[in-house]
């Protein structure tokens, strides 16, 4: 991170903690100081007595130094709970207002500012976590979301957003940043330029992007980012913050009239040649050990020689122990770093196939097959605005799940929000859970609506509807029968629901009536 950016944001830490300790002693109103605290990647969890704190790291890149960091901020401040987020970043959770003013101030210092973590700033820039080493990459997105990242930071204390704004690079069709569908997004032709979506997004009233430019030289990159601040600024609803997001211009604008705003915004930015990119190219000489290994969560990379071992734990959820035990293993590997996943798994990359196979076996309690992969937000236990238990049922789910001893892939990999934000990206999950109520003869109950048939793939993309609800007791047992019924066909639910969806809306109907 830039020094200068440390030296511009420094001096904000005395308000920060002031408001902070206002906060605890009742001076100011929980809606006052999260729409204050967010600016700075902090928010008050539920109750209003702990703290999280939320570090931003570009593309997902989790260095060594910054792993280090993280294990001995764990270690000097008793912190027990960490979370891998969608959006790649990590979160710190039950902090003390006391230690929260402390830590920020150390992991700025140590390169990691977390502001504009949250509240009406641009977010954490997002790539494919396996850019530059991926095998079938169009090419590698990683350095241009860094430079992107590095860019935005200039506009948090220049620019009032209306709302936040997220920025991501996807390096393949398999789209796992949600290029097509974010506020911008830039997705890798094999030819080794950009098309670039604008004004998508999930949440309330989601909606695709909309491609305003095929065929862009990466090094022009930023003046489309600028372009679409402008844009944003312009016409955003700085009135009413519901619809303060990109993706509402194509309801205001029109999409032929945000397209036109876009371009008009675009032609302005091209006059400053100074946001012309230059990078250097990317080089991974480290090679090989002259072995070979081979697993489900091994992947091989273009690197000849070098793999990447997938990781998840169950629900993104870290525990310190566990990632300070993966630094001890990795620090003194060369050229050993993380990446972080939208689905809040990780990969531990540029291992040989002697280091693949410790941190495997290191690694061996996360998830083992498609289902364990799923997502879930943090849910409404910590969460001011979360409405369902989402991380809470994941884990039940998990737990009644591994008792059928189900091939893997018979359930696919499930997505739960604890409320309509769409934290836990259930909109596009092939099942996607979304906390609520029902109402029963007993009385309102919890329960999650259900969304099915979601899909992220670059040019088959879709937003699934929401349909009833099902209480969430009886989401563990939704499960269960609808694993039986795809085993019992000797399938996964992949191929199974091509031909079977008439069987799944009986199922849905069945624990919904």
């Amino acid at each position: 991170m830039s020094k200068d950016y440390l030296t511009e944001f420094l001096p904000d830490l005395n308000e920060f903690r002031d408001k902070t300790m206002k906060f605890h002693n009742k001076e100011i109103s929980v809606s006052e100081y999260k729409g204050f605290s967010g600016g700075f990647g902090s928010y008050a969890q539920r109750g209003g007595e702990k703290h999280m704190l939320r570090l931003r790291m570009a593309g997902g890149r989790l260095t060594k130094d910054r792993l280090s960091f993280i294990i001995q901020s764990c270690e000097k401040y008793h912190i027990d709970k960490i979370k891998i987020t969608t959006c790649q970043s990590i979160q710190l959770h039950n902090l003390e207002a006391e230690d929260l003013c402390e830590i920020i101030e150390e992991a700025w210092t140590a390169g990691m500012i977390s502001r504009g973590g949250g509240g009406d700033f641009p977010r954490n820039v997002m790539a494919s976590p396996l850019s530059g080493l991926q095998k079938d990459e169009n090419f590698n997105v990683l350095p241009y979301a860094e430079a992107a990242g590095e860019y935005l930071m200039g506009f948090i204390k220049a620019v009032k957003f209306p709302r936040k704004l997220k920025v991501c690079f996807s390096n393949s069709p398999a789209n796992e940043p949600h290029a097509t569908f974010r506020d911008l997004g830039f997705v890798a032709n094999p030819n080794g330029t950009f098309d670039v979506y604008i004004a998508g997004g999930l949440g309330v009233k989601p909606l695709l992007g909309i491609c305003v430019a095929k065929a862009v030289d990466p090094s022009q990159i930023l003046y489309y980012i600028k372009a679409m601040v402008d844009t944003f600024v312009t016409y955003g609803n700085y009135e009413n913050r519901g619809k303060s997001r990109t993706r509402f211009l194509q309801e205001t604008l029109g999409q032929d009239g945000l397209i036109k705003a876009y371009q008009e915004k675009l032609q302005e930015a091209l006059t400053d040649p100074s946001l012309t990119l230059k990078l250097p190219a990317f080089e991974m000489n480290k090679k090989g050990d002259g072995e070979t290994i081979s697993d489900k969560r091994i992947i091989p990379q273009k690197q000849e020689g070098l793999f990447s071992v997938f990781y998840q734990p169950i629900g993104g959820d870290l525990t310190p122990s566990k990632l300070t035990q993966l630094y001890h293993l990795i620090e003194s590997m060369d050229d050993l770093e993380i990446r972080l996943t939208p689905s809040e798994g990780l990969y531990v990359v540029n291992c040989t196939a002697k280091e693949a196979r410790q941190v495997l076996e290191l690694t061996s309690d996360g998830a083992q097959t498609l289902f364990e992969t799923s997502v879930a937000c943090v849910g409404a236990t910590v969460c001011q605005v979360g409405i369902g238990d989402s991380n809470a049922l994941l884990k039940s789910c998990v737990e009644a799940v591994r008792k059928e001893n189900f091939a893997d892939g018979v359930l696919p990999q499930i997505h739960i929000s604890g409320c309509p934000s769409s934290c836990g990206t259930h909109q596009i999950g092939a099942l996607g859970f979304r906390g609520g109520m029902k109402q029963t003869p007993e009385g309102p109950k919890p329960a999650f609506a259900i969304f099915e048939g979601g899909c992220e793939y670059q040019g088959c993309e879709i937003i699934s509807e929401m349909g009833k609800s099902i209480l969430t007791t009886e989401i563990p047992a939704f499960l269960i029968e609808l694993g039986k019924m795809v085993s019992s066909e000797h399938t996964v639910y992949e191929v199974w629901i091509k031909s079977n969806h008439d069987k799944l809306e009986q199922l849905i109907e069945k624990y919904t009536a």
